[in-house]
């Protein structure tokens, strides 16, 4: 892709990213977004596959200093994953980090309440799992993520982003197996300048997207 080049919205990248998937020929993956960016981008992938999709809840967990820079995050077995890359036992966190922490836990399951109601997470053991958002910048969120998809049991954790840096965290490369990101922009300094259009998804769009007409219940079943 050329230096100018933009992806027109989310969804423009999720089909973009489909084409891409489909050429590798993956053998039975399954199609897990990260909320709320990457469930637009989900969706055309899952639209193009014609296997479901469904959500995987990550919360970062930002400084106290400011609250857009990660310093951690977590995923739905509630243990922080650091910018160390390692689990840090919570008695050694400053209880301004504990009381982050405690509140992107309220956060987390509130969602995954409103997205899967009594829905489990699919079954992920021996699976290839599509993980899908919709960029990466520092990696954390997805290392938490695939930390947990391999902790699961997942047979490969592939990271598919339709944008991200030349050269990734060490803690991204260890708790995913392949990273898929056609566009790696030589100056990257944030993941929506490379979007026309890069709003903010709510909460509505996300459990539209995850209750769309065609996902009836033969696909559903694919699970």
């Amino acid at each position: 892709m050329g230096g100018d080049f933009k992806y027109r919205h989310r969804a423009h990248a999720g089909q973009v990213l489909g084409e891409i998937i489909l050429e590798k020929k993956i053998l039975d993956p399954i199609i897990l977004a990260l909320p709320r960016g990457g469930v637009p981008v989900a969706a055309e992938i899952s639209s193009l596959l014609h296997i479901p999709f469904d959500v995987l809840i990550v919360r970062k967990i930002g400084a106290p200093f400011n609250p857009e820079y990660g310093i951690g995050a977590i995923s739905e077995d509630l243990n922080p994953l650091m910018q160390a890359g390692e689990f840090i036992p919570v008695e050694h966190l400053d209880d301004d980090v504990l009381d982050i922490i405690a509140d992107e836990k309220k956060e987390l399951l509130r969602r995954a309440k409103l997205y899967r109601g009594e829905r489990k997470l699919p079954q992920v053991k021996n699976r290839n799992v599509l993980l899908i958002d919709d960029g990466l910048a520092t990696g954390i969120t997805a290392a938490a993520a695939g930390r947990f998809l391999k902790q699961l049991g997942a047979k490969s954790v592939i990271l598919v982003v339709p944008v991200g840096p030349s050269l990734y965290h060490e803690y991204v490369t260890k708790y995913v197996d392949e990273i898929i990101c056609p566009l790696k922009p030589r100056h990257f300094s944030s993941v929506g300048e490379w979007y026309m259009e890069f709003g903010q998804v709510s909460d509505e769009e996300v459990i539209r997207y995850l209750h769309p007409p065609y996902h009836d219940q033969q696909m559903m079943n694919n699970f």
